[in-house]
């Protein structure tokens, strides 16, 4: 609350203590880089958001161009172009640079773990932005949440699941750590980025896709190829959006412009939540009652062995450094701390409530 104060308190004086020193500041004319195709409801309003937020909150000090995937560089070259110094911002998601960074999918989402209001808990109150400051330094990035999907689907599958047998074999579009967990139940994950996950699907060249929420899946389109759309999303619980800067950038920035940033990050993280659960919620109606979707929990022993599947993968990965260790105990810390309230209060309550509409 201390720095939110301060960043408005300087915000209201600003007009009036040097006005004539703001106009007469060349402003800064960064480059957005995003993973996204431009327009996506969801990630590519997101990103296309926050780029405005950050120039309307700094007064025009700092004006960012944004570019979609693959209009400057391609979606999951995102990181390396920010690093690189091709641009001064990137708009992405920590999950896409395990190969990277094996711990960097705790910062996004990981199977069986924290939900959306969990995950800001963690990195605001549990540490979290410590571990991830510490995570990418080696990279020169500094990263905060700019974003959050909510509750992400299971994927669409062209056939119905009976069982984990069904799972043998099948070409399944699935990133981050999700793909770990499908190739641990017989499945062959293929990392697409989102703008290329229709060809591929139309094409035969998969067979499944796991991708976000209702909104998103339903505007790429994929309800016309695949009708069995599986829940819940435990691959991935939660969507948290990552906005990239180099370190050097940002810490270069006067106090004021490093508070812009910060703000504009956080105010977005939420209002791309809500944008998500509105969307989603019509997104959900339209695909049942107008493109024939079939909705189906996951078969139980899928599950079952998917959640033995994410343990195992989470002590591998807390054996990979010492760093990784850290931020795997720091996470399942603060998933047990959560988890009895979450349930005695969302899960509980959702029960009671039952059944609306």
């Amino acid at each position: 609350m201390t720095r939110r104060r301060t960043f408005l308190a300087c915000a209201a004086a600003a007009p009036l203590a040097a006005p004539a020193v703001l106009r007469a500041q060349t402003p800064l004319r960064w480059r957005m880089v995003t993973s996204w195709p431009r327009g996506l409801p969801g990630p590519g309003t997101n990103a296309q958001r926050l780029a405005e937020r950050i120039e309307r909150l700094s007064g025009g000090r700092i004006r960012v161009q944004l570019f979609a995937a693959g209009e400057l560089v391609p979606a999951l070259e995102v990181f390396d172009a920010v690093a690189r110094g091709i641009a001064e911002l990137g708009h992405s998601a920590a999950l896409y640079w395990v190969g990277k960074a094996k711990a960097a999918a705790f910062f996004t989402t990981v199977p069986f773990g924290l939900t959306p209001s969990e995950q800001v808990v963690w990195i605001e109150q549990g540490g979290g932005q410590a571990l991830w400051d510490e995570l990418y330094e080696p990279f020169g990035l500094k990263a905060f949440m700019a974003g959050n999907s909510g509750f992400n689907m299971g994927g669409w599958f062209r056939r119905e699941l009976t069982g984990r047998g069904d799972l043998q074999g099948l070409k399944i579009r699935a990133v981050g750590l999700s793909g770990d967990i499908f190739r641990r139940l017989g499945a062959t994950p293929v990392a697409l980025p989102l703008g290329e996950v229709f060809p591929a699907l139309q094409s035969g060249a998969i067979d499944a896709v796991e991708a976000l929420g209702p909104a998103s899946d339903r505007a790429q389109g994929l309800p016309q190829i695949a009708q069995h759309y599986y829940y819940p999303g435990f691959t991935k619980p939660n969507g948290t959006a990552e906005c990239l800067i180099a370190r050097r950038t940002f810490e270069s920035l006067p106090a004021d412009l490093r508070a812009v940033l910060e703000e504009a990050c956080a105010a977005e993280t939420q209002s791309t939540l809500a944008d998500y659960e509105n969307r989603n919620a019509e997104a959900l109606a339209l695909l049942v009652q107008q493109h024939g979707t079939r909705l189906h929990a996951w078969p139980a022993d899928i599950v079952e062995a998917a959640r033995e599947a994410a343990g195992a993968l989470y002590g591998e990965i807390a054996a990979a450094g010492a760093l990784e260790r850290r931020i795997v105990e720091s996470y399942e810390a603060a998933r047990r701390r959560l988890a009895r309230w979450s349930q005695v209060a969302a899960g509980a309550y959702l029960g009671a409530r039952g059944r609306v509409g």
